[in-house]
């Protein structure tokens, strides 16, 4: 049978108050086109649909939209919830969801719910354990944590989160093709660079020995980055199909065709998708910047000029799309700045500010002099 293995829309993100929408329904298209020409017999959508667990309406038709066009691209399709995801509404949509031959398991619910199963095109049966995305507090009581040191609480959640799948893996077939879906991290796996971290380090992250060796494909999400990590069995996380923030940058924008039988290993297949609107980080003076083409890419811009008031605005009028506009760390004080205060007594709130900005690397008159104009209205207002 043959496998599309997504995960991570993130549908909904907004980096730096720039919706983006257009480059979510670019990319949803192109894993739409992907299923059209590689027919796969069932799709795997491995968690965060959504960058936020109250999507707006436009998020929400996007994600439909796109599930819909996957579906009548010929695959079964499946979708767990991830931890960006609020399950129990992606669950609330599953009477839509049944009646468009999608199958969704937004959270954790009764344990044969999470074990699917289904026929290919050529007769191929195949067997899916379906794992959204378990929260240390739904897997660890409570009142064990009191009780427990980290340590003991990693334990706990690896141990749970183990001890699930192998009663669903219980389920599997001699003769199936056995597969397994969940949004979680694996010790060892790369982050992406714009993960939830509190959601990928510590208590949440899991050995790969959790994986039964019966599994024929494990299909991930949760970590951004496309990769393959070491394990009893065929473990993958597909990538985001776009990348999220500055952090993934590098990332390489993908998804998995993975071809496997119940006698064969599974063959994966990294498949490059076209990014709408490329991220980009940029480093230089104004004049320097002035020459840069960026294309259409969305830009953070380290500028290398002494921090004064305006700059940011003369940044963007040079590159439109800078969404972000630092001072390049190399031209802030060291550690040592700042060791030679002067006294405050006696001194005018103007004369304190001025030193302020000069002891964090930011003298500027004409900022100073905006100071002294808004200090003087409000104490003669």
């Amino acid at each position: 049978m043959r496998i599309l293995h997504t995960s991570d829309w993130h549908v909904g993100k907004v980096l730096k108050g720039q919706s983006r929408a257009a480059d979510h329904i670019a990319a949803l298209r192109a894993l739409v086109d992907v299923a059209t020409a590689e027919r796969p017999d069932l799709v795997i959508v491995a968690g965060d649909l959504y960058d936020t667990a109250t999507p707006n309406a436009e998020s929400t038709l996007i994600v439909t939209r796109g599930l819909s066009a996957l579906r009548k691209a010929g695959a079964d399709v499946v979708v767990i919830g991830g931890n960006h995801d609020n399950g129990r509404a992606l669950d609330a949509l599953r009477p839509w969801a049944d009646a468009a031959g999608i199958t969704i398991r937004g959270a954790i619910g009764k344990p044969e719910e999470h074990l699917l199963s289904g026929t290919t095109r050529d007769g191929e049966q195949w067997r899916l354990v379906a794992l959204p995305f378990l929260s240390q507090r739904y897997a660890v009581r409570a009142s064990e944590m009191f009780d427990l040191s980290a340590a003991e609480i990693t334990q706990s959640y690896a141990g749970y989160v183990g001890d699930l799948i192998a009663r669903l893996a219980q389920g599997y077939g001699a003769d199936t093709v056995n597969l397994l879906t969940a949004h979680l991290t694996v010790i060892g796996a790369t982050m992406g660079g714009g993960e939830r971290e509190a959601h990928t380090i510590m208590g949440y992250a899991v050995p790969s020995t959790v994986f039964p060796s019966s599994v024929h494909y494990a299909a991930l999400g949760h970590l951004h980055r496309a990769q393959s990590v070491s394990g009893p069995c065929p473990i993958r996380y597909s990538g985001s199909p776009l990348p999220i923030d500055f952090g993934e940058e590098e990332n390489f924008a993908s998804a998995a065709i993975v071809d496997v039988t119940a006698s064969t290993a599974a063959r994966v297949r990294e498949l490059p998708l076209p990014v709408a609107t490329p991220l980009r980080t940029v480093r230089g003076t104004l004049e320097q910047l002035a020459t840069l083409d960026t294309g259409e890419a969305w830009l953070r811009v380290y500028v290398q000029e002494p921090p004064r008031a305006g700059l940011r605005e003369e940044v963007q009028a040079l590159l439109p799309k800078s969404l972000e506009v630092r001072i390049d760390p190399k031209l802030m004080p060291g550690p040592g700045a700042g060791k030679a205060e002067h006294a405050r007594a006696g001194r005018s709130a103007g004369e304190l500010f001025a030193d302020y900005l000069g002891q964090r690397g930011h003298a500027d008159e004409a900022t100073v002099a905006l100071f002294h104009r808004l200090h003087d209205e409000v104490m003669h207002s």
